[in-house]
């Protein structure tokens, strides 16, 4: 009987060389790296059904990336570059998945891909320098490596409105929506949030739905994002030139090239710059946010100019004044410090006879009934509820899982005031576990596939370092951190982002401390920062050469 259970004790604890939770991006080309390139024993735990990460659950209508798409894309392989072709500029959800799905098959990953898991916990042993995890369909894995690449948003917000359990109707959440789809023929629709996700969604629901009543809290800037079937010529031209845009990216602050940037908004005439804007939003995508003048996002003078110059776009796209003048943000309300949405036919839809806009600024949402939502103003009825009101970003997802580091201190509670990280790749009491895009980090600000691939390799390097030298532990010091998020902080006070209440800062979330999370040096200063940390021995590190005890499991606490 006894070794019965010591038998199945022993199946119970797996151990690899490293956990990797998620199946995105990031999580590809991390068990890629680690599995192909270095040889390690690899376990990678998705709670979904498949591969895609934040591409197989933002399935709501009309969602779409608004990065080009030979940019969007991985670079790490040069025959994936010629084998895959892109059918638009800016590619759709579906289209992304399918080629997520083609990168898992090409490079053999599913194979160690455990699907419809989630991790429930991650504890760290310093006896034996590693952690154990448990999953929720109960294994215990022991790894040396810890590396949650959960993504910035995946976590979704969903606000605790009175009564939100009360409505009778269907419910949807764009963040997990239905993989089957929904029919809103002939129903009433409501939908909670104008964000960039909703701004996608909406024009394509109110084209289906018998009526569709937006409730808007905070009026956004937005530009085009003039989206076109893939020119098979210009197709082929990008495939012969990836070195050369790949190049462009990386010498790019966002890691995407704009060739209509000059500096300053306030150095030329109006005309001179009206007529610029004009060109930049012809473009389509951030071209106006991003490439049109750099003092746009410093300068509260040069940013009212095209603040101003975005109002008079929306004007001009909605026929009532009095729909107009609720759609466009309030002077005083920047341009461009929350991350520019952008859409196709946005605007337009409120021309639409079955299209209701309400101000829940002016009349708050009091209560969530059985049969559609109460303001201060009105009550409304809906068949089907929807809410797109954004991401936990950040630290959402990584808060699910109950992590623990040395002394069992929970990483919730390390980032109670806010996420403290080394670079945004590793956090002081947590040896050996490294975070992808994590906060303190370009990420979001970043071409995400691009920032993605500094990290993972980054990663893999200082894991190929660690073996190759004997070191058993990895940890970032405090003294460092404290220095690099005094850093990041600098850097964004000489902005103008830390002024809007974005999820940037975690403003979104009752009770998360306002604190910015990305790095705003640009990613090319960034990779300098991260190359020379490892040039010179992983400098603001601690590595532990110190041969442990045992790695045996019964030394492993339990979760």
């Amino acid at each position: 009987m006894s070794e019965m259970i010591g038998a199945v004790a022993q199946e119970a604890m797996e151990e690899v060389d490293a956990v990797v939770v998620g199946a995105g991006f990031a999580g590809l080309y991390m068990l890629h790296l680690l599995r192909d390139k270095l040889k390690k024993r690899v376990a990678v735990f998705e709670t979904a059904d498949g591969v895609g990460g934040t591409w197989y659950w933002n399935r709501y209508p009309g969602a779409r990336c608004d990065i080009p798409s030979h940019h969007y894309s991985y670079s790490f392989s040069e025959e994936l570059q010629q084998e895959w072709t892109w059918s638009e500029k800016y590619a759709a959800q579906p289209e992304i998945l399918a080629y997520l799905n083609f990168v898992a098959n090409k490079f053999d990953l599913f194979r160690d891909i455990h699907f419809q898991t989630a991790i429930t916990s991650a504890i760290y042993d310093e006896a034996s320098a590693k952690w154990t995890i448990q999953t929720s369909a109960g294994k215990r894995i022991l790894a040396k490596f810890f590396i949650p690449a959960v993504g910035t948003l995946s976590h979704a917000n969903i606000p605790k409105f009175k009564g939100h359990d009360s409505f009778r109707g269907d419910v949807y959440f764009t963040g997990h929506w239905p993989k089957e789809g929904v029919n809103f023929k002939g129903k009433r629709v409501g939908i909670i949030g104008t964000g960039a996700t909703a701004m996608q969604a909406i024009p394509l629901i109110a084209e289906e739905a018998l009526h569709l009543t937006v409730f808007q809290r905070t009026p956004n800037y937005a530009a085009p994002l003039m989206n076109a079937p893939m020119d098979p010529v210009l197709d082929q031209q990008a495939k012969a030139m990836y070195p050369e845009l790949r190049r462009q990216a990386w010498d790019s602050f966002a890691g995407v090239p704009f060739e209509r940037l000059k500096p300053s908004a306030l150095e030329v005439t109006h005309n001179e710059r009206v007529a610029h804007y004009e060109a930049c939003w012809n473009d389509g995508g951030f071209s106006l946010w991003i490439g049109s003048y750099q003092d746009i996002l410093f300068d509260k003078r040069a940013n009212e100019t095209a603040a101003e110059f975005v109002r008079g776009k929306i004007r001009a796209r909605v026929k009532d004044p009095a729909i107009a003048d609720m759609l466009c943000p309030p002077v005083g309300q920047t341009y461009g410090t929350k991350r520019q949405p952008c859409e196709t036919n946005y605007y337009e839809t409120y021309n639409r006879d079955n299209v209701t806009l309400v101000d829940i600024k002016k009349a708050p949402i009091e209560e969530i009934t059985e049969t559609g939502i109460t303001t201060t103003d009105a009550s409304y009825e809906f068949d089907c509820l929807i809410y797109a009101t954004g991401f936990d970003a950040f630290t959402g997802a990584l808060f699910k899982m109950d992590i623990r580091g040395r002394n069992g201190q929970m990483l919730k509670e390390r980032w109670s005031a806010g996420p403290r990280t080394l670079v945004g790749l590793a956090a002081h009491g947590f040896p050996n576990m490294f975070t992808i895009t994590g906060p303190q980090s370009p990420s979001v600000l970043f071409n995400m596939p691009l920032g993605i691939e500094m990290h993972c390799e980054w990663i893999a390097e200082c894991i190929e370092h660690m073996s190759e030298n004997g070191v058993a532990s990895i940890e970032a010091n405090e003294r460092e951190e404290d220095d690099w998020i005094a850093h990041v902080k600098e850097v964004a006070d000489a902005s103008l982002l830390p002024e809007a209440t974005s999820w940037y800062l975690g403003a979104n979330i009752p009770g998360k401390p306002r604190v910015f999370m990305v790095y705003l040096g640009g990613g090319k200063h960034y990779k300098d920062v991260i190359s020379t940390i490892a040039h010179n021995g992983y400098t603001g590190f601690t590595l532990d050469r110190q041969q442990r005890l045992t790695d045996a499991p019964e030394s492993v606490p339990t979760a």
